[in-house]
């Protein structure tokens, strides 16, 4: 069995969580992993410099993020040694539009036997703070409350890769989720 390394991306509220356990759920032999597990370990590290907690912030950017995706990555590696199919829900916002990232990235997988597999859920800006405001996480207060200033910087165009590499989820219904999600499971089963 070939072995699945499956990145569920997009920006914040567009749906990953909920995809990504449904996931985890019906493929067999699956590790799970969600970034934001790795939320109590970065609210310290705002709370022992003093900052705000805004994951938002430039002293998030350059003290946190790309820690946070490192440390995730890395266990997602060490799970490939042992599974089949690791899934990872995390925005990979910047990650997804950089093409030496997933060149390097690609080399490391094929070295554990692995293909890679980006999911990128497509959602409207409206629909994000829809679901941001619903779920009610301190994570999301900032983005709320300074709205017209997030949303400058948030990309939701679907990223450039490969149809092979690439699956677009569409969630704006339950009904739509669903038919996608059977997609998906027939693309990751096909996958040689």
């Amino acid at each position: 069995m070939e072995k699945k390394f499956i990145l569920i991306t997009s920006p914040p509220a567009c749906g990953k969580t909920r995809l990504a356990k449904r996931l985890a759920t019906t493929l067999s032999d699956t590790v799970y992993l969600d970034k934001d597990t790795l939320i109590p370990l970065s609210k310290q590290i705002f709370r022992v410099a003093g900052e705000p907690y805004n994951r938002s912030s430039d002293f998030f950017q350059k003290n946190i993020r790309d820690y946070e995706y490192e440390v995730i990555i890395s266990l997602g590696l060490e799970a490939i040694k042992y599974s089949n199919n690791v899934i990872i829900n995390a925005p990979f916002t910047q990650e997804v539009r950089d093409e030496k990232f997933f060149e390097d990235f690609r080399k490391r997988l094929a070295s554990y036997g692995a293909k890679l597999l980006v999911v990128w859920i497509s959602a409207t800006p409206e629909l994000c703070k829809f679901r941001m405001k619903k779920r009610n996480s301190d994570r999301d207060k900032w983005k709320i409350e300074h709205w017209d200033e997030y949303i400058k910087g948030v990309n939701f165009s679907v990223p450039n890769l490969s149809e092979e590499e690439l699956f677009v989820h569409k969630n704006s219904t339950d009904e739509e989720a669903d038919e996608h999600f059977e997609r998906l499971v027939k693309k990751i089963k096909n996958i040689k």
